[in-house]
């Protein structure tokens, strides 16, 4: 399939720390997505959607996102575990949506510097994610030990982690309204 007929998705980049080693992991699940062939990329770093206050984005930033999830027929958002939860920024940005999320394909990538890959954090973001009606993907992907994983560009036992967000993308796409 040529990307440019290819349903879009959002991959959503989860914290706005600095030093974050899921930018590494980010860079990976994009890059395996965009190799594909049947899925056109769209990006989205928290960083670039400041939120403040609880009421959300500015105005300009609040379009922003809404036109970036009224596009996309599917989102994928890596995300660190912070304290077995997820990044404030993330929530607030998540927050300043609603109707665009229901029903679409929501894939978490857990990232994590412990054993357990960030599976805390996917499992209270679900819940969020199920308020908004979204679809939750079962296939998740959780990246344990992340600055020994990810040291390089590439991850430690590449051929492992490429299997796990091809298994996680395919049921984002066989799940993406037609």
């Amino acid at each position: 399939m040529d990307t440019l007929s290819a349903p879009e998705v959002l991959f959503v980049l989860g914290t706005a720390r600095d030093g974050r080693e899921s930018e590494k992991v980010f860079a990976f699940v994009t890059q395996v997505a965009s190799e594909r062939g049947d899925l056109a990329i769209l990006r989205a770093d928290v960083r670039d959607f400041p939120a403040t206050r609880t009421g959300g984005l500015s105005p300009e930033r609040a379009a922003e996102w809404s036109s970036l999830l009224t596009r996309a027929r599917g989102i994928v958002i890596v995300a660190p575990e912070y304290n077995h939860s997820f990044p404030g920024e993330l929530k607030l940005l998540l927050d300043s949506a609603y109707k665009e999320y229901r029903e679409k394909p929501i894939a978490i990538v857990g990232v994590s510097n412990g054993t357990v890959g960030g599976a805390r954090m996917a499992e209270q973001l679900k819940l969020v994610l199920i308020a908004f009606q979204a679809t939750v993907v079962n296939a998740a992907v959780y990246v344990t030990t992340a600055p020994e994983t990810f040291a390089t560009t590439l991850p430690m036992n590449e051929p492992f982690w490429r299997g796990r967000v091809n298994g996680m993308l395919d049921e984002v796409h066989a799940l993406m309204r037609g």
